[in-house]
């Protein structure tokens, strides 16, 4: 088992600074997500500690020891990919066992620890069978199989579950969740889905161009988000964001929409939020509420039954973008109905005009 660390790495292609001065520790047997958006740079991290990309600066240590000149194949990994770049002339067993028998090791040995790592993924009754008779999620369980027989210090998984449709997706997190309990390793997975994150993640790294940009257990970043980019990533449905005026008092601030003046609220706190500075609320849908009267007029747009709760998209006079509001059951409510909505302050997120979190 082995820490990964992560001192002030960057890598560079060209004039495209794809990872920008990441500083970060993974400590032993914790499962950690890196997420974000396209692009972001959370593939490349992870190909570097690998040992697949080289480190532009920067220094990548696993177990204490410093890797940057380390081969891969000598670093006590183990990486799955989106692909599963399975051997299709191979048996599952054949593939699981191919990188021991590379290593020269006992064919009886190889075969001990096939049937102990088949016996985990629960896929004994496949091992004779060729890759193209699998399905999706089988194949992706024989991918992380072969890994594991290799029994790695670090396992590093890139997207591992992009490739399977809703059903199986969900049924993998399962089972990656599972895996971990029971194999007690060290795990950095990558993923552009918030979902997978904040399911599976002990602790959630989110990337934005190539930095860091907050880091957490899920709940604390979704209830506590540094900036608006983590607010509006973790969460499903989204957040909500309301551009405000802000007006000022000694002991907190009123914020009125800008789009048509009506007061959302007022709070009395100490906000870190210059004086005349463009602001926005954020709020989750499923902190909004609907009331027979005050609150915020609103005509309903569309809504979506998904059995035991609705989403409902209400159009707010002068608001350019819809607001999505949550609520549990049915509500008798259809497309053109005048409703009135509000939040409580406490469920509300203040972000200032660069998009930082305002409240203290």
């Amino acid at each position: 088992m082995a820490s990964v660390e992560l001192k002030n790495v960057s890598k560079t292609f060209g004039r495209v600074e794809a990872v920008r001065d990441v500083s970060l520790t993974v400590h032993d047997r914790e499962f950690v997500v890196f997420v974000g958006p396209s692009g972001c740079g959370k593939s490349t991290l992870l190909r570097m500690i690998a040992g697949l990309e080289s480190v532009s600066s920067g220094e990548v240590c696993i177990g204490g020891r410093p890797m940057n000149d380390v081969a891969a194949a000598d670093r006590g990994i183990a990486m799955v990919f989106q692909s599963y770049a399975l051997y299709p002339h191979m048996s599952v067993a054949e593939n699981m066992g191919f990188a021991l028998k590379m290593l020269g090791t006992d064919k009886a040995e190889i075969d001990r620890k096939v049937a102990e790592t088949a016996a985990i993924l629960q896929i004994e009754e496949l091992l004779a069978r060729r890759p193209r008779e699998l399905s999706g999620g089988q194949r992706q369980r024989v991918a992380i199989g072969r890994a594991i027989v290799r029994k790695p210090d670090v396992f590093l998984f890139d997207e591992p579950l992009s490739n399977l449709d809703a059903d199986l997706r969900a049924q993998m997190r399962v089972e990656m969740a599972r895996l971990h309990r029971q194999l007690q390793t060290t795990m950095i997975y990558v993923t552009h889905d918030q979902v997978e994150a904040m399911t599976l993640a002990e602790r959630i790294v989110i990337l934005d161009k190539g930095r860091v940009v907050q880091q957490g257990a899920p709940l604390d970043l979704h209830e506590r988000p540094a900036n608006r980019f983590v607010a509006g990533f973790l969460g499903q449905p989204k957040m909500n964001f309301l551009p405000v005026d802000v007006e000022r008092a000694s002991d907190g601030a009123g914020f009125r929409l800008t789009a048509n003046g009506q007061l959302l609220f007022s709070i009395r706190e100490r906000l870190r939020l210059p004086s005349g500075e463009a602001a926005e609320i954020g709020v989750r849908p499923n902190a909004i509420s609907l009331v027979d009267n005050e609150g915020i007029a609103a005509e309903t747009v569309l809504v979506e039954r998904l059995g035991g709760t609705s989403l409902l998209y209400l159009k707010v006079d002068g608001l350019p973008q819809l607001v999505t509001v949550e609520l549990q059951g049915k509500p008798p409510i259809t497309i053109g109905s005048s409703v009135r909505f509000r939040f409580d302050p406490a469920d509300a997120h203040v972000f200032d005009g660069q998009g930082r979190s305002c409240r203290l």
